[in-house]
């Protein structure tokens, strides 16, 4: 036992020290694969420490398949989905800037906290999507952090309540619109015109839909429903733009030899506070027990998909059709329950998970 557990110890401070740089670190970590799976697969090393082993080895087999760090933005990253993707991303060795209105240290320091000993780079500055001026600042930031911007994904997004569109407030109507529709305006021109000055470079960027974008009515809300409504038209006509140019303009020369395209990205149901805040026990038991699906589960399905993207306009979903028939099946025709709400509408707690009064589970 104690030779095994002693080999774990070595392998396993080597694969934490501080990263060397990426070419070494990769061939390094190649290295110890053998020695941490033999450690783990010890019958006498202790259940937690093999699952800790086994944490680290997936880590790496992921950072494997990271030929050489991509640079990612992410709005709204301080919670929610953003953070599950910004996680996910650093598990594979990316550099990653993550922006909030609110202030995202916090979760900079608990996601540096996790992945400390892989190759993936963690940054975040506080920024108001629906103003020009910081997400200016903010595309400079990323710019000076990452050096190359690869993926920027347009994910801030609020909703107002649900509530009658009648009952809601003029600010909340201007809120809902001006982080929306005008913040995805506004980041998704500065991303373009950052990512046309990076030569040789292929880069995307991808808006996030929700309810009402395939139009259909959206009750409770109906002001999201129609700023969500409008991102596959701007996608579409900046794809236009962006492959065949605008008739009557000459292309800019100063983007010459920089390919960047745009795609809508659909996470789909997720329980964050966009989804439970203002819900009721027959909403939460459908659809949001059927379809809707954590943080992380959704992040693991969506960034390889991100990532293996190609090509211009591309609609990238993690609700696909045969997802959601699926999980049609397996709750009407098999009857299988659903694993986060019970049969009362009630949000399921798992032991140890923390949780806020609404029922989102804390992810830091």
């Amino acid at each position: 036992f104690l030779s095994h557990y002693s080999c774990m110890r070595a392998a396993l401070s080597r694969l934490l020290a501080p990263p060397p740089p990426p070419l070494t670190g990769r061939r390094t970590s190649m290295l110890l694969l053998p020695t941490i799976v033999a450690a783990a697969l010890s019958p006498g090393v202790p259940g937690a420490r093999r699952g800790a082993v086994h944490s680290a080895v997936s880590r790496l087999a992921m950072q494997q398949q990271t030929s050489s760090p991509k640079g990612v933005v992410i709005t709204g990253g301080a919670g929610g989905v953003g953070y599950a993707y910004a996680d996910e991303f650093l598990a594979r060795g990316h550099w990653v800037v993550i922006c909030d209105v609110k202030d995202p240290e916090p979760a900079v320091m608990a996601l540096r906290q996790k992945h400390g000993g892989g190759l993936g780079r963690i940054y975040g500055c506080t920024t108001d999507v629906s103003s020009a001026e910081s997400v200016g600042a903010l595309a400079q930031f990323a710019k000076e952090q990452i050096g190359t911007v690869h993926y920027w994904i347009n994910n801030a997004g609020i909703n107002g309540g649900r509530r009658p569109f009648t009952s809601l407030s003029t600010q909340t109507v201007e809120a809902v619109v001006k982080v929306n529709l005008i913040g995805v305006l506004l980041c998704t021109l500065e991303a373009i015109k950052l990512m046309r000055t990076q030569r040789g470079v292929e880069s995307h960027v991808f808006n996030t839909v929700g309810s009402g974008v395939k139009g259909g009515g959206t009750p409770g809300y109906a002001c999201y429903g129609a700023t969500k409504r409008g991102l596959p038209q701007l996608t579409d006509s900046l794809v236009k733009e962006l492959d065949d140019g605008v008739e009557g303009y000459e292309p800019d020369e100063a983007a010459r030899g920089a390919k960047v395209n745009v795609h809508t990205l659909s996470p789909g149901m997720v329980f964050t506070d966009l989804l439970l805040n203002d819900s009721t026990p027959k909403l939460r038991k459908f659809p949001f027990g059927v379809l809707a699906a954590q943080p992380p589960e959704v992040a693991q399905d969506l960034v390889p998909k991100i990532l293996a993207t190609s090509g211009n306009g591309q609609k990238v979903e993690f609700l696909t059709t045969d997802r959601i028939l699926t999980k049609f099946f397996e709750r009407f025709v098999q009857g299988k329950k659903s694993e986060y709400i019970d049969d009362n509408g009630n949000v399921i707690k798992v032991p140890g998970a923390q949780y806020l009064d609404n029922g989102v589970r804390v992810q830091y």
